[in-house]
């Protein structure tokens, strides 16, 4: 029996203070209630940290030195479509050393990141279907080109739920919006209480963050009353009409709303860490989310994902040089998340994600439209994502790419096996997670996706 026809059933006779508390009582038994995975879980969140606009693996994650070698000619072979027109092969302007005890190469324009290379796995082989932003980033979050599917997020809610009945069980931080903005995660088909709660991280105050989250005009006992109230009047409503998802789901979103009050503010505020701590993540929005996603994994939110920026600042047509801006302001943040992770004892369960829509290419782009003429095109067909934490093996990579970094060649990683993998952590069989609409069971995978077993720790 659930909340609404346990209240039916006691009928008008049932006071308010009874009310409040059956609807309390019964909060963890609501959608966003903890359910049991398929089997044990190595993690129990996830955190994914979204350079949207597309880094540059073989400037980053993936050395080639054939493109030190052949620095300026062409690619062997036929020539090579590319989004918008390439030249020849462009070495990296960056230099690459070995980190660590696992020794796996890393740019100099991650060195934070690089001293903690033993705890991370860098996937080399990941790849994609298209090269546009649009539906690459559409993929790596829902699984899918096209609009209209739930993103992985959603899917991880609801198939577990939250731990925290006073946060949303899926938050995402950015501090504007990416590409498509919101479709990125959107809960489509399922109920929309598994959608992703956007909040602007550019904000510094918590009563920006998360606006009108303080009611200035009744206390908590008075919006007790009114929730009690308009529960009441739904209730009667849906007698008459009968099951309204649309409804039911705001009905939820109130309740959540409501039980934020009390903690979201608290979360939020990461004044509550120390100067040193702040320090380390940096005062600039990618930081500031990376620590804010530190507190919300801390508080039991089941997923977490920040994006980078907004638009697509990795998107480096121009000059693929800027990348050291852009990542002297992701090392020190992606760094300080693994070390506290660790120092509070979640690192072993929570699973880290690092990574883009795709990659960009080893040649030279030379559509005529660049300025500076230093830059790299999208490439979807080899690229880097790092796992860390949550049940996988640290220290180690995955795959290759070709010897020019264009191409997965050794154990190809397609999106779909990245989302298998990660829900297997998350103790999911990715073919059993499934939501029936439109006639047919859908699920995050499709009809695709492995395991990536190799990875697990």
């Amino acid at each position: 029996m659930n909340r609404r026809d346990a209240l039916r059933l006691m009928g008008s006779g049932f006071g308010t203070l009874g009310l409040i508390n059956l609807l309390e009582a019964e909060t963890t038994r609501g959608p966003m209630a903890v359910r049991p995975p398929h089997f044990a879980p190595k993690a129990k969140r996830v955190i994914f940290l979204f350079l949207n606009g597309g880094m540059s693996h073989v400037d980053t994650f993936d050395p080639k030195p054939m493109l030190d070698k052949h620095d300026g000619e062409p690619m062997p072979g036929p020539k090579i479509q590319t989004d918008r027109a390439s030249g020849n092969l462009m070495r990296s302007p960056f230099r690459f050393r070995k980190c660590g005890q696992s020794g796996v190469e890393v740019s100099e324009i991650f060195p934070k990141v690089g001293a903690l290379i033993d705890d991370i796995c860098v996937i080399r082989s990941m790849y994609s279907d298209n090269g546009n932003h649009g539906p690459s980033l559409l993929m790596m979050n829902c699984g899918h080109g096209l609009t209209g599917r739930p993103s992985m997020g959603s899917w991880i809610t609801y198939g577990l739920g939250s731990e925290n009945q006073n946060l949303p069980g899926f938050v995402v931080l950015c501090p504007g919006y990416p590409v498509l903005g919101a479709q990125l995660w959107d809960s489509a088909f399922l109920p929309s209480v598994y959608q992703g709660t956007y909040i602007p991280s550019g904000e510094r105050e918590p009563d920006r963050l998360v606006q009108n989250i303080h009611n200035p005009k009744y206390t908590l006992a008075q919006q007790k009353d009114q929730l009690a109230l308009l529960d009441r009047l739904n209730r009667s409503y849906l007698d008459q009409v009968g099951r309204q998802p649309e409804l039911e789901a705001g009905i939820q979103a109130m309740e959540v709303a409501y039980r934020m009050q009390t903690e979201a503010p608290e979360v939020f505020d990461i004044s509550k860490e120390s100067p040193a701590t702040r320090a380390r993540y940096g005062d600039h929005d990618f930081g500031r989310g990376c620590l804010m996603a530190l507190r919300l994994a801390e508080h039991g939110v089941r997923m977490v994902q920040v994006y980078f920026g907004n638009f697509q600042p990795w998107d480096s047509h121009d000059d693929i040089r800027v990348h050291a801006k852009l990542a002297q302001a992701a090392d020190g943040p992606i760094a300080a998340l693994i070390q506290d992770l660790k120092a509070r004892g979640m690192f072993q369960d929570t699973l880290l994600i690092v990574g883009s829509e795709f990659g960009r290419t080893p040649m030279i782009q030379n559509s005529g439209l660049e300025k500076v003429g230093n830059g790299r095109d999208h490439n979807v067909h080899g690229y880097c994502t790092l796992l860390a934490g949550g049940g996988v093996k640290g220290g180690v990579t995955y795959g290759e790419t070709d010897d020019f970094g264009f191409k997965a060649a050794v154990k190809p990683c397609h999106v779909h096996d990245l989302h298998a993998t990660v829900l297997h952590l998350m103790g999911i069989d990715h073919t059993r997670l499934t939501y029936r609409y439109s006639g047919r069971d859908f699920r995050l995978t499709d009809v695709y996706g492995n395991v990536v077993k190799d990875i697990l720790a």
